[in-house]
């Protein structure tokens, strides 16, 4: 399958998946749902955030953690876009950074050649103490500093990550894009309160297409994330959405459907902040 996004639709797809701490037997599951993504002519796939390894503890994310230039992981996402053709969003990925006791959690995309062609950071990080749960994210974590967004033919596409969800002033800063991507680890109870929600509404306030994967299930430490990986349209429908288990969402974006709906409703060119 030859992926070609120079034309005004873009079959998408989001793999959503319950990482482990076995980054093999991740790196298995996350090839076998994009082969099934490649097998529905998809151009573009998005994983979740952490797709690779999901440790109980700071101690195990730190030893999973890989440098860029040896990383085992941007190999094999290399080495996919290459095998099936297609644009790959690494959902995200701990890299070390040469002498700093931080790392980063970086969101790469490869094109279909297995060229890397940009790396995200997370620009918010997620500490809070819930009634069961406590996440401090910037004890290991150094935030990102930029918006990143990406070219893909036709397209362009704004990156970010999981907690960055809940700040509309960075999906603003991709005002021109027609594509937002959004690799999660959403917990239970924040998902089921407000994930549907946030995610439709960066579509509508952005009228762009929005592509969620999402982690799901149980994972080491007894964390537990919300899955429902969707597709969300410019208008704020959601085209397809898993609620639960591992699998895909797939549905096609269309240019005409973006444009229509900015010409419709012209919020974007009516800013004044």
């Amino acid at each position: 399958m030859s992926a070609t996004l120079s034309g005004t639709i873009l079959r998408a797809a989001c793999v959503q998946m319950c990482s482990g701490n076995d980054k093999e037997q991740n790196l298995a599951t996350a090839g076998r749902l994009i082969e099934a993504a490649a097998s529905e002519s998809a151009h573009l796939v998005v994983l979740p955030e952490n797709f690779s390894f999901m440790g109980a503890n700071d101690a195990e994310r730190r030893d999973a953690a890989e440098y860029p230039e040896q990383s085992w992981v941007l190999g094999f996402l290399s080495e996919q876009a290459s095998r099936h053709r297609m644009h790959i969003v690494g959902g995200s990925l701990l890299l070390r950074q040469p002498d700093s006791g931080h790392l980063r959690n970086a969101c790469p995309v490869f094109s279909p050649g297995g060229r890397l062609l940009e790396i995200y950071d997370k620009m918010h990080l997620f500490d809070v103490d819930l009634d069961t749960e406590s996440y401090h994210e910037s004890a290991t974590i150094m935030a990102g500093e930029v918006p990143k967004s990406v070219a893909l033919g036709g397209w362009r596409i704004g990156l970010s990550i999981c907690y960055d969800l809940r700040f509309p002033e960075l999906y603003r800063s991709y005002a021109g894009c027609q594509v937002l991507s959004v690799p999660a680890a959403f917990t239970v109870p924040t998902g089921r309160a407000h994930w549907e929600v946030l995610l439709r509404a960066r579509a509508i306030e952005n009228q762009a297409y929005v592509l969620a994967a999402g982690q799901v299930g149980e994972h080491p430490g007894g964390r537990q994330t919300w899955g429902h990986s969707m597709i969300v349209d410019p208008w704020g429908e959601v085209l397809d959405c898993l609620a639960d288990g591992e699998g895909i969402v797939v549905a096609d974006l269309d240019m005409a459907r973006v444009n229509h709906v900015r010409r419709a409703i012209p919020a974007l060119g009516h800013r004044r902040l």
